[in-house]
């Protein structure tokens, strides 16, 4: 039997880890995730308690036995997730105390030690992916214009070009490891960081030269809830979608508040994340642009819901994903009526002979 050309379902683990204080294997979450059915993994690199990415990044011995974990329940690493590292690698330094807890206890309040750390674990993730034969990176781009999304108060000439252009030449020799690597970098477009939409991809994209591991994780619910057209989105970047985050999120119109969501926890937002099939979310839409586009990489479940458990949100999510993959057609749907030609032929029906 053909298998669909999208791999899934896979599931990243961050939402689903237990606190800090808890003790937690690799290997027991592994099996938790292919018992609910799933047979990828998006794993995070900032919890040594199932992963080591230094370790990762020098040890082949330990990258194989990491493989050997999943494998010994049927599940395959989708890719390696530097979220929290990420956001630091361009940080504002009005969120100076607010993204202090992604970094370790001794670079905290120090923003150029944390920053240079943050670059390290990017070229340390991009070494452990190639041992571990990925071909994606999930990750966020961090953000040094987010406070100025609104243009008021006005914003000076030239600002966000030398923004971009900052962002640029921060990410610049981590994209070359990357491709020194043969991994995708896949930057999540998500408010709050600098690539957050289309056009500002776009920005990064001229200042990066078009850079080749420069791509996209694609994750529906943030762009609805900027109100964007997301299959759209699909039309204009496939090339570029290189990861998918498989979440669902609805928007509902309101007297009271719009996208920017009036300070409101996110129960009471107009716009807020839903477990799948909860939301609004057009999946088959989506599903079906991304295999007419060739998307062939994982679907990864991304739980963020405020109203459903995480664990009836995981239950549910392996089969949602399944049940939306497409396997592709290999041959027309009209070839039973027998179109056999020549040239001959076409030339008559051409009325040329």
């Amino acid at each position: 039997m053909k298998a669909p050309r999208i791999q899934g379902p896979g599931i990243f683990l961050a939402q689903f880890l237990p606190p800090a204080n808890e003790s937690v294997t690799l290997e027991s979450m592994v099996h938790w995730a292919a018992e609910l059915g799933y047979r990828g993994i998006q794993l995070p690199t900032w919890d040594k308690r199932i992963f080591d990415l230094e370790m990762a990044s020098k040890s082949q011995a330990y990258c194989d036995d990491i493989l050997g974990v999943c494998e010994n329940s049927g599940v395959k690493i989708t890719e390696l997730s530097t979220h929290l590292q990420g956001q630091l690698v361009a940080a504002h330094p009005a969120y100076k105390d607010m993204l202090d807890i992604f970094a370790p206890e001794g670079l905290r309040g120090d923003l150029p030690a944390r920053a240079e750390w943050a670059s390290n674990q990017l070229f340390l993730a991009a070494s452990a992916s190639a041992k571990l034969k990925l071909k994606s990176h999930a990750t966020f781009s961090g953000a040094l214009l987010w406070h100025t999304f609104y243009p008021w108060p006005q914003r000076p000439a030239m600002l966000v070009e030398e923004g971009f252009r900052e962002l640029g030449r921060l990410w610049r020799p981590i994209l070359d490891a990357f491709d020194s690597a043969g991994v995708d970098v896949c930057y999540e477009l998500h408010p709050g960081e600098d690539l957050h939409d289309g056009l500002t991809f776009e920005r990064f994209l001229y200042e990066v030269d078009d850079h080749p591991r420069a791509n996209i994780l694609y994750d529906p619910s943030h762009l609805l809830l900027q109100q964007m057209d997301y299959l759209a989105f699909i039309d204009i970047y496939h090339e570029r979608i290189k990861a998918f985050h498989v979440k669902d999120a609805e928007f509902h119109q309101s007297g009271r508040a719009g996208v920017y969501g009036g300070y409101a926890p996110w129960i009471d937002r107009p716009g807020r994340f839903r477990s799948l099939g909860d939301g609004q979310v057009d999946f088959r839409g989506i599903f079906s642009r991304l295999t007419q586009y060739g998307y062939d990489r994982w679907a990864v479940l991304e739980w963020e819901c405020c109203i459903k458990d995480q664990q009836q949100g995981a239950s549910e999510g392996a089969p949602f994903i399944r049940n939306h993959l497409i396997t592709v057609a290999d041959r027309a749907f009209d070839d039973f009526a027998g179109a056999k030609t020549d040239r001959a032929r076409n030339r008559r029906i051409l009325g040329l002979e």
